[in-house]
């Protein structure tokens, strides 16, 4: 009986209540090219963990203009060109100070990097580092960006 109400709770009611995903952009922020391609990680302000600058999506503005944004507001960002499409998606948990965790789909978009400001609006609130794209998947902790990095 047990796995018979298991089974109809994953199956059926489960789906009927979960909410969706939130959505978010993110910017894959990189420089060179082949094998000296790198990319540029930022902390986080809570934990300190290495990410890539993301955010919420912008009223009036493309998933990958909002990229852009985040890109200059947390990391200093100044962009050659930002992909018009994403490079993929990953799924990850936003904690929240306010409330219950917030699963998010992010939808990552590529930036070339033609160079970094010094003074930012995050600028004193992150570290940030170039690193190989394989080197990156190692240090951030989300595994479908893990992904994301490798095959970049």
């Amino acid at each position: 009986m047990t796995t018979l109400f298991a089974k109809a709770w994953d199956e059926v009611l489960r789906p009927l209540i979960k909410r969706p995903n939130k959505f978010q952009v993110a910017a894959l922020c990189y420089r060179g090219s082949g094998n000296k391609k790198e990319v540029l990680l930022i902390t986080s302000r809570g934990s300190g963990r290495w990410i890539l600058p993301k955010g919420w999506p912008m009223e009036g503005k493309s998933a990958a203009e909002a990229a852009r944004i985040e890109a200059w507001e947390e990391a200093g960002v100044r962009p050659a060109k930002v992909a018009k499409r994403a490079l993929g998606s990953f799924e990850y948990t936003k904690d929240r100070h306010d409330g219950l965790p917030l699963p998010c789909d992010t939808f990552v978009y590529p930036v070339k990097v033609d160079k970094l400001a010094r003074d930012y609006p995050e600028a004193g609130e992150r570290k940030r580092k170039w690193v190989a794209p394989g080197v990156a998947a190692d240090l951030v902790d989300d595994p479908g960006l893990k992904d994301l990095l490798r095959d970049f």
